[in-house]
């Protein structure tokens, strides 16, 4: 009996000793078919005749998706891109820095509402974009990042520009995917602008490892050449290899398939917190409302919220890209007194803003006072909560869309006397402005009075773009956006260099726009050599150079404190010289009684002579921006 039972359990265990053997070999096979691709290469076969190549299909999903404009700096990597991109209509904007690139498209995100894009080459064409892109996650501009590649194949094999490229930029970006198939083109660039516009918006980036966009032929000799008849079992595994991973990168390459962009979601308000809110405001006899960025974003357009806001008739504040949102003189928008008047209030709308350094990292919100927080984001939305201000009701949601809901649903009339006691205010702080622009300084020209009669000459349709520090600062108090998508600064990031590119973006967006770069000199380093990229481009901006020789904004605090002006100095430069050498016209102005008359110069060269125009302006100090922060 015992012998039976020893015969059994043995043949029970060689059986399942061989069913595990054999299914572990199953599932190996499974895993090594599924890792090579070896079923779809048998039903999608590659056409090896064919010229077609992964940059055709590229630029044929970003055309599905509206995209009008590439910018970049040219590079070997991508340039089966760049020149699909252009037999297919989308404009080729080539810069003098992949920075400029980035900052082009994040223009042309927060002005067009549709993605941004730049395409830039790998290794230093990548790094080089790193800080607009940072400043595109902080300012939540939905753009495109793409980015050549050394071969998949390649990769830590010591070929040229090689880098982990993904490690720099996932920590940046909403999404990010390397492309490791021709056939993934289309779905992964459908995902990524959709997940750049949803929810708070920020960028994306998309890898493209160089053999995923040149033509088969091409690839072949690359991969292939090298391998040579097999002379042992180690060539021929070799061999196969390289030739199984050249056909799963083709295999059904070229097949059609569907580009309609996908669903972009944007987080919507509830009826019930849209009725707390109603609510809460009907209540109020000082409230004041504080728009962010963020209400610039679609699917409400500018004019639609405009329309709500005056319909309320409470007081706003504006910031960020909201600026110039009410229009030049409107009687609800209040410009200047901010931190007293919401000491004052005793509700607080916070649109799409964010308790930070700018906020006073909310300990300019009283403890008792009622505050309302709407903010796409989260962690946006609650900033700082835990330790200097709470809301009283915070709700993640799209800002804009919950202020028409607002104006629709809410009867109330505030106070006049309340909207009368803030723009006495305004009316006090620009008097006393205006006082300032007059007094004289010990050399060259008084900066406020240089804004004021910009402020006085610009023509309603110009869009401002703000790059600098002591001089742009200043500018913010004076200088007044015609209109709402008018003003554009880099945001939270305080990023200087934004200039250059956002202007370009800007011109292209608007054409019949004049656009004024308000510039520090120190900034203005950064992306002066763009203008040879709006001489060849014919893209005819205008820049007003503040030039008090020095990083004025630092010196004013690091002087008083340590009595040192080490590494703020600067000279004052020729940068007319600089403008008419990359082929523009420069303008010198250091007399008062020639301001006027040589901005219009500048202005009227731009027009009539389509040339990009700089004016070089020699400012001396003053004590405007005193006890203004730095850090």
């Amino acid at each position: 009996m015992g012998d039976i039972m020893d015969n059994v359990i043995m043949e029970l265990l060689y059986q399942n000793v061989l069913v595990f053997i054999i299914g572990g070999l199953l599932f190996g096979a499974s895993l090594f078919v599924q890792k090579f691709g070896l079923i779809y290469q048998f039903l999608h076969k590659v056409d090896k005749d064919s010229q077609q190549h992964g940059g055709e299909i590229v630029a044929e999903t970003l055309k599905a998706h509206g995209v009008e404009f590439i910018f970049t700096l040219i590079g070997g990597h991508i340039s089966p891109i760049l020149v699909a991109s252009e037999k297919l209509g989308i404009r080729v904007v080539d810069t003098r820095h992949e920075v400029t690139a980035v900052f082009a498209a994040d223009a042309v995100a927060r002005l067009s509402g549709k993605i941004g894009v730049a395409a830039v080459t790998a290794g230093p064409g990548i790094t080089n974009t790193i800080t607009a892109v940072k400043n595109a996650q902080m300012a939540e501009s939905p753009l495109l990042l793409m980015g050549g590649a050394a071969a998949s194949i390649l990769k830590g094999r010591g070929a040229l520009q090689d880098i982990d490229q993904m490690v720099l930029l996932k920590p940046l970006c909403k999404y990010t995917a390397t492309i490791k198939r021709i056939r993934d083109i289309i779905p992964t660039l459908q995902q990524a602008i959709s997940q750049a516009q949803s929810g708070t918006p920020g960028p994306v980036f998309v890898e493209f490892p160089i053999d995923t966009l040149y033509p088969y032929h091409l690839v072949q000799k690359e991969i292939m050449s090298s391998s040579g008849k097999a002379r042992n079992l180690k060539q021929r595994i070799v061999n196969w290899y390289m030739g199984n991973y050249l056909c799963n990168l083709f295999a059904g390459a070229f097949e059609a398939r569907e580009m309609t962009p996908l669903k972009v979601n944007v987080p919507r308000a509830t009826k019930e917190q849209i009725q707390s809110c109603v609510e809460l405001v009907t209540r109020a006899k000082r409230p004041v409302f504080v728009l962010g960025s963020q209400v610039m974003l679609p699917p409400v357009v500018a004019d639609k919220l405009r329309g709500s806001l005056e319909k309320l008739g409470i007081p706003c504040f504006l910031g960020g890209m909201s600026r110039g949102l009410l229009g030049k003189n409107s009687p609800i928008h209040i410009r200047q007194n901010r931190r007293a008047a919401l000491k004052e209030a005793d509700l607080v709308l916070l649109a799409g803003n964010v308790c930070d350094f700018r906020l006073g990292y909310g300990r300019v919100l009283p403890r008792k006072q009622t505050i309302i927080a709407v903010n796409r984001s989260k962690s946006q939305l609650y900033k700082n909560s835990d330790m200097f201000w709470k809301p009283t009701v915070a709700i993640q949601a799209d800002a804009a869309s919950l202020l028409v809901e607002l104006a629709s649903d809410l009867q109330y009339t505030p106070p006049s006397d309340w909207l009368t006691q803030l723009k006495q205010g305004d009316i006090d702080k620009e008097k006393k402005n205006a006082e300032l622009a007059e007094q004289p300084t010990q050399a060259h020209l008084n900066p406020i009075k240089v804004l004021s009669s910009l402020e006085s000459m610009m023509d309603d349709n110009s869009i401002i773009v703000a790059d600098g520090g002591d001089f742009v600062g200043t500018a913010a108090y004076v200088v007044r956006p015609r209109g709402p998508l008018r003003w554009l600064d880099p945001g939270a990031f305080g990023t200087l260099g934004v200039g250059g590119g956002f202007a370009l973006g800007a011109k292209l967006v608007c054409p019949d726009s004049d656009v004024w770069i308000i510039y520090g000199d120190g900034t203005l380093g950064y992306s002066v050599a763009e203008y040879d990229t709006f001489h060849r481009h014919q893209l005819p901006v205008i820049s007003v150079v503040g030039n008090d020789a020095g990083w004025t904004q630092i010196s004013r605090e690091q002087v008083p404190m340590f009595g040192s002006n080490v590494a703020c100095g600067l000279r004052y430069t020729d940068y007319h010289v600089v403008a008419d050498g990359y082929g523009g016209k420069g303008f010198l102005l250091d007399k008062d009684d020639e301001i006027l008359e040589t901005l219009k110069k500048a202005q009227e060269v731009s027009r009539k002579d389509k040339v990009p125009a700089l004016v070089n302006v020699l400012i001396g100090k003053t004590a405007f921006r005193d006890g203004s922060i730095s850090v």
